[in-house]
C-alpha cells in the first residue's frame, strides 16, 4: 500500500492524516494543539507537528503540509525567529495595509499588482508594521516564510532551502498572482529592503525529500488545501460557515477586484481561487441563541416553526462591522418588528440573515469569474444545524451539496503529496455526500437586499 501524509497546520492545531494514495482512505489520524493568540512562537508549530506525526512520517511515501495563510514568520541569519509570528487574525497592521494601498496607487492598482486589495491579514502589512514599530527586529530579518513553508522545511532533510507554492504566496501582498512570481519591489516597499523568500514550486512537483527519502510536495495555504481536498472543479462554489463565512470557487482566470470584495488568490492546482469572506457567520446564531435563552438545537426548532420571511422581520447581521460588503463600522440592524413578532420569527430571521449574507458572497465570486455555478457545496460547524440544512437551499435558490464531516485541508495536502509522488492528481471523490433541496424563497433575499442597500 502506498501511503501519503497530509498535514494541516491550522491556527488552532496540527491535524495529520495518513492516507492510502490509491483511493483516499484514511489509515491514521492525529492532532496536536497550538498555543492560543494572534502572535505565536512558530517553533510551537514544529513541536505540534512532531507530536501529531510521530511514527507517521516514517510510514509515508510522500508528505505535504497545508497551513494557515498570511502569517509572518520572520527569521534571522541563523534561521531563528526574530519575534513571535503575527497570525492572519492579528489586526494591529490595519493602518499599515491602508498605507501600502495608497503607496501602490490605490485599491485597483493594488488588486492589479497582487490580485487582491491589501488587508491587515496579509504578510506585507505585518512586515510594514514590523518596520515601523520594531525597527531593531526588522533589521535582523534575513528571510520571510509563511507558516506552511516553515513547517515544510522542518520535515525536510537538513540543508533544504525553503519552498512554497503559488496558492499560499498569493496571500502575502508581494506576489504577482496572475503572473505567478514574487514582487521583490513590493517586499521592499513593505519592509524597507529585500530579504530571502522561498522558492515557488509547481503544484505537481517534488519540492524536497525527508531525511528518510520520502517525497515532499510544495504544500499550500489552508483555503487552497480545502479546495483540493474537496476536489473542487471550475464552476463549483464552496461555502464555509465558521467564525467567518467564506465563498470560494475555482477559476481558470485571475481576478483583480478593486472593491476588495473578492480576494484573488491562486489555488493549489495551477488555477485561481477567488474568494469572498464575511466577518459575521456562525456568531449570528450564537448571539441569537443567547438572546433567546436556548441552545442551538432549540434555536433551529424555533426557526423552522416560523414562516419563510419571518413574518416580515429582517436582520442585517453586521454586528462586528463587515468585510463583504466593506462596512467596518456597521452594526446589526433589525426591521419589521411588531407586537405580533414571535420568538420563532426572531430565530428564523437570524438564519435567513446568515444565509442571505452567504448568498451575496456566492453571487460575488460567481460574478467575478463569469462562469455559471455548477454545484454549491457547504461545510463548517454550522451545517450541523437542522435549520441551516433546511433553509440553505431555499435562500440560495438551488440544491446544496453537503459533504461528510472531515479534515479537508489535510486531505487536500495528502492529495497533493500523492500528485507529487506519482505525477498524477488522484481522483478520490467525495464519499457519502448529501444533497439538500427546498422550494426557493426569493422574497427573503429581496427583503434582505432592500435593508442592505437602505443601510449603506
Amino acid at each position: 500500500m502506498t501511503l501519503v501524509l497530509g498535514v494541516d497546520s491550522s491556527t488552532q492545531s496540527t491535524k495529520a492524516l495518513l492516507v492510502d494514495a490509491d483511493d483516499g482512505t484514511v489509515v491514521a489520524s492525529r492532532t496536536a494543539p497550538h498555543p492560543p493568540g494572534t502572535e505565536v512562537d512558530p517553533r510551537a508549530w514544529l513541536s505540534a507537528f512532531d507530536e501529531a506525526t510521530d511514527g507517521l512520517v516514517e510510514r509515508a511515501d510522500a508528505v505535504s503540509v497545508a497551513g494557515q495563510q498570511h502569517g509572518m514568520v520572520a527569521l534571522d541569519e541563523a534561521g531563528e525567529p526574530v519575534r513571535d509570528a503575527l497570525l492572519w487574525n492579528d489586526i494591529r497592521s490595519s493602518g499599515a495595509a491602508r498605507d501600502l494601498i495608497e503607496e501602490m496607487g490605490g485599491p485597483q492598482a493594488c488588486a492589479d499588482a497582487i490580485g487582491s486589495v491589501m488587508v491587515a491579514s496579509f504578510t506585507a502589512s505585518k512586515l510594514r508594521w514590523l518596520r515601523d514599530h520594531e525597527p531593531q527586529n526588522a533589521a535582523r530579518v534575513a528571510e520571510v516564510l509563511l507558516p506552511h513553508d516553515y513547517v515544510s522545511r522542518h520535515v525536510s532533510a537538513p540543508g533544504t532551502a525553503a519552498f512554497t507554492d503559488r496558492g499560499d504566496a498569493s496571500g502575502t501582498g508581494y506576489f504577482a498572482t496572475a503572473a505567478g512570481e514574487w514582487r521583490p519591489d513590493l517586499l521592499e516597499l513593505a519592509l524597507g529592503r529585500v530579504v530571502g523568500l522561498p522558492a515557488v514550486v509547481a503544484p505537481e512537483a517534488v519540492a524536497a525529500h525527508t531525511a528518510g527519502g520520502a517525497v515532499i510536495a510544495a504544500g499550500t495555504g489552508d483555503n487552497a488545501g480545502a479546495a483540493l481536498g474537496m476536489g473542487l472543479e471550475a464552476g463549483d462554489v464552496l461555502v464555509s460557515i465558521g467564525t467567518s463565512g467564506v465563498a470560494s470557487t475555482i477559476s481558470a482566470v485571475p481576478v483583480a477586484d478593486g472593491t476588495g470584495a473578492i480576494t484573488g488568490f491562486a489555488d493549489a492546482a495551477g488555477g485561481f481561487l477567488p474568494m469572498a469572506t464575511t466577518i459575521n457567520a456562525a456568531q449570528i446564531l450564537d448571539l441569537q441563541a443567547r438572546w433567546l435563552g436556548v441552545d442551538h438545537d432549540e434555536l433551529a426548532a424555533l426557526a423552522l416553526a416560523a414562516p419563510a420571511g419571518a413574518s416580515g422581520v429582517t436582520l442585517l447581521p453586521y454586528y462586528g462591522g463587515e468585510r463583504t460588503p466593506n462596512r467596518p463600522d456597521a452594526t446589526g440592524t433589525w426591521t419589521g418588528l411588531t407586537p405580533r413578532t414571535t420568538r420563532e420569527d426572531l430565530a428564523r430571521a437570524a438564519f435567513e440573515a446568515l444565509l442571505c449574507s452567504l448568498a451575496d458572497a456566492v453571487d460575488l465570486v460567481v460574478g467575478a469569474t463569469g462562469q455559471e455555478s455548477r454545484r454549491i457545496l457547504m461545510v463548517g460547524g454550522a451545517t450541523r444545524s437542522a435549520a441551516v440544512r433546511a433553509l440553505a437551499p431555499a435562500v440560495l435558490g438551488r440544491p446544496v451539496v453537503l459533504p461528510p464531516a472531515g479534515e479537508y485541508v489535510a486531505r487536500g495536502a495528502a492529495r497533493q503529496a500523492a500528485w507529487a509522488l506519482t505525477g498524477v492528481l488522484p481522483d478520490w471523490g467525495l464519499p457519502a455526500t448529501e444533497t439538500l433541496t427546498a422550494d426557493p424563497t426569493p422574497a427573503v433575499r429581496t427583503a434582505y437586499a432592500a435593508l442592505r442597500e437602505g443601510s449603506s
